[in-house]
């Protein structure tokens, strides 16, 4: 068995690794792509909720149960607080609602691109991050050094970053 060059090595994980990722970063690319216009309808549809929670609850107490930040009383009425896309009974402790929430597939797909660390898949996450920077950097494997090629790859690599930096410091 010959032995293999260190090019030749990260060459080979490179294209191994990159075919069998490609599934999350099409997961990634699209969730990504939706997370965009998440404050638009775009990919999105309306489902009603009705919840029982304690009486009598305030704005501020209805806001935290919902968990709904954004929440702001329009209309309160009697024993009712109305408020936007739904309305609250204080009597019942009834809410009534509707919320925008994603189709399937980029329902779950949105999950995996929001993971916190206190959840469960959260490690699948770090490692795709860490095998995307093992691409990053096995790609200056791709040529041998002193190559037209590997000058050409150091060049638009250099102007992949400075672009980077330019879009995020402006």
């Amino acid at each position: 068995m010959e032995k293999k060059s260190l090019n030749q090595l990260m060459r080979a994980w490179h294209r191994d690794i990159g075919f069998f990722i490609i599934g999350l970063v099409i997961i990634y690319a699209l969730s990504g792509i939706a997370l965009i216009f998440r404050d638009t309808d775009f990919l999105k549809h309306n489902i009603k909720f009705e919840k029982k929670l304690l009486q009598n609850l305030n704005s501020s107490e209805l806001r935290k149960s919902l968990h709904m930040k954004d929440l702001n009383i329009t209309n309160p009425s009697g024993d009712t607080l109305f408020f936007e896309n739904g309305l609250y009974n204080k009597t019942t402790g009834v809410a009534q609602f509707s919320m925008k929430e994603y189709i399937f597939p980029f329902n779950r797909f949105i999950n995996v691109h929001k993971v916190k660390s206190k959840d469960s898949i959260h490690w699948v996450n770090t490692i795709f991050g860490l095998v995307l920077l093992f691409m990053v950097f096995s790609s200056f494997w791709m040529f041998k050094k002193g190559t037209v090629f590997f000058r050409r790859g150091l060049i638009i690599a250099i102007a992949g970053v400075l672009f980077a930096l330019i879009l995020f410091f402006i």
